[in-house]
């Protein structure tokens, strides 16, 4: 009976598919497949062994079910891959798995399944990049209140505020592709990493197992693949998972209803909001990879904890592993696929945008007015103090910020009216945000 929700609600089945049983057991018996060859290769055993071990190195043959009633009486699952392998490779079973240990097996194995799974999640990101991208070109000068603390601040466009997403999940491109130079690294290196049940060709053998399987090699091998780099992966996978959030809180906080400018894509014909309450459109999904996203961050801890192992290892990190490699990528994919789509159909309420702005009143081009006072050659501080007065008492005596201008001499005398009204023009105070959007596109494209 399924118990984790993976099973039963989160995670896109092509991802889920590259941590299933099965296609673990193909990617340990792909790499016991590669020893075999490279064996040959070096002179270690006769090249007809190595071909049948070879052919016979695949859940055609080796069954999950045999591997599973193996593992059951001998508690130990290389050795029931091992022992199902022999049995289909005959006679040439007894050059199954020589000089190596379970991890040499285990970690390039999973090396491998994580090179898929990092082509799915560099795909996600290009997908999601380009939908940001579009999303920020279509709203280069759509203007709308920026806010600090939770309060009216500046005016800024939203496809500002879309560019620096999309430039951030840019980086995230890039710390994907320096980190798996790092983390797609396997081993063939024996029980303590000296290679020595190899023979004196071990460097040899793990060199051709690697250059087969696509990997790199553990430079300073113990009996596993050191775990520093599992925690590089780890956190670039929490990092993605902060920006999700990031962004998804952003839509959250704009769809709120005295906000009301964007809203995400909600089907009204047939989509519910609330059991009770039928005129609800909630940011479901936004909240979803929120809470998922906390769940990718929590297994960080697990992956330091994984990396501080006794000498040449102990088993405390594998259990962990199990856990938190599978399940980081299957979840981090399925918020990328959430918010690629939440964006191509966010709704954008630029209309509301506008009135919102006229909302936040003329007091919010307090700064752009201190600007003009300095340009008529009024000290910055005295300037900055005289609109700092000037904005509180008109918010105090709930007057409108022009009109309070306008009748304090120390502004009124410096600036005409004419000049006043162009320093409160919002549109003419988004210095240089169209010109940052098309460079963000052209850095990101």
């Amino acid at each position: 009976m399924p118990v984790c929700p993976l099973d039963f609600r989160y995670g896109r089945p092509e991802m889920k598919r590259i941590f299933d049983e099965e296609t673990r057991l193909q990617k340990l018996l792909d790499v016991e497949a590669s020893l075999a060859q490279a064996q040959a290769k070096v002179g270690n055993i006769k090249q007809d062994h190595a071909d049948i071990i070879k052919k016979t190195a695949s859940t055609r043959y080796v069954k999950l079910d045999r591997v599973r009633e193996i593992d059951q009486q001998i508690n130990h699952e290389i050795t029931a891959v091992i022992r199902a392998l022999s049995e289909q490779a005959g006679e040439s079973g007894k050059f199954v798995h020589i000089g190596a240990t379970s991890n040499d097996i285990l970690d390039t194995a999973q090396a491998l399944q994580i090179k898929d799974a990092m082509a799915i999640l560099g795909a996600d990101l290009d997908s999601f990049k380009k939908t940001l991208a579009k999303r920020a070109k279509e709203h280069r000068d759509t203007i709308m209140v920026g806010r600090t603390h939770g309060q009216y601040a500046l005016p800024i466009t939203f496809g500002l505020k879309v560019a620096n997403f999309a430039l951030e999940v840019h980086r995230h491109q890039e710390r994907l592709r320096e980190c798996s130079k790092r983390v797609l690294v396997g081993k063939m290196s024996g029980a303590v990493g000296t290679g020595a049940g190899f023979g004196p060709k071990s460097l040899d053998i793990e060199k051709e197992v690697m250059k087969e399987l696509g990997l790199g090699i553990e430079e300073g091998p113990t009996q596993i693949v050191a775990r520093d780099r599992y925690v590089e992966m780890i956190s670039v996978l929490a990092n993605i998972s902060t920006s999700i959030e990031k962004f998804a809180t952003e839509v959250r906080n704009l769809q709120r209803g005295e906000i009301a400018e964007v809203a995400e894509p909600f089907d009204d014909k047939v989509q519910v909001g609330s059991s009770t309450m039928a005129h609800k459109r909630n940011p479901v999904t936004a909240e979803n990879v929120c809470g998922l996203a906390r769940i990718v961050r929590g297994f960080v801890s697990p992956a330091f904890e994984s990396a501080i192992l006794w000498h040449e290892r102990d088993l405390t990190n594998s259990s962990a592993e199990r856990f938190f490699v599978p399940h980081s990528f299957i979840l981090v994919d399925d918020m990328l696929a959430k918010m690629d789509r939440l964006f191509a159909g966010l709704v954008v309420n630029s209309a509301v945008m506008e009135r919102n702005l006229a909302r936040a009143g003329s007091v919010i081009m307090a700064e752009s007015v201190m600007v003009a006072l300095i340009q008529k050659g009024v000290g910055r501080q005295d300037a900055h103090e005289m609109i700092r007065a000037c904005s509180m008492e008109s918010q105090r005596a709930c007057e409108d910020f022009k009109s309070y201008l306008m009748n304090n001499k120390s502004v009124s005398s410096r600036l005409s009216e004419k000049e006043l009204d162009a320093a409160l023009d919002a549109r003419a105070y988004l210095g240089q945000s169209g010109q940052t959007v098309d460079n963000i596109l052209r850095i990101i494209s």
